[in-house]
């Protein structure tokens, strides 16, 4: 799917942050790996280690990180898992099949909040998750709305 970079008239709906920040979850973080020198890494120590979030790393390496087994893509998770928020730290020009990924594994994994990180933007990607029955944050980061007004 093309994706378009254009700012979107997509706007991020404050209860669905929220929901996504304050409820116990687990959190599969698209491009997660094992450097803590990267803007992911320091996303995921800070939902696990101030919002109390369990993460899941997806990275084409599979790594370990945070004492949870990675997976190289969504459809890698074994079934039973719930994951009820996917955080995308990838080029916008990429996530869109990230995105139609997360659509296929709704269902199979609990998906509820798809989130694509402070500069990830596809507004078509967008549209289709939210078509698909899926919450949808863009163009923030956690932290940046943590705390939460």
């Amino acid at each position: 799917m093309a994706s378009d970079s254009r700012p979107s008239a997509h706007r991020n709906d404050q209860a669905v942050i929220r929901e996504a920040l304050t409820t116990p979850a687990t959190w599969a973080v698209v491009g997660l790996s094992e450097n803590r020198d990267r803007t992911a890494y320091r996303i995921a120590d800070f939902l696990v280690s101030q919002l109390s979030m369990r993460v899941i790393p997806v990275h084409p390496d599979a790594p370990t990180v945070f004492g949870h087994d990675g997976y190289a893509v969504l459809a890698d998770i074994p079934d039973g898992t719930s994951v009820e928020v996917v955080d995308f730290f990838v080029r916008s020009a990429l996530v869109g099949d990230l995105v139609d990924e997360a659509i296929a594994q709704r269902e199979r994994l609990g998906i509820r909040t798809l989130w694509l990180q402070l500069g990830v933007i596809d507004a078509d990607a967008a549209a289709r998750a939210e078509a698909a029955g899926l919450q949808v944050v863009m163009d923030t980061c956690p932290k940046m709305e943590w705390p939460l007004p």
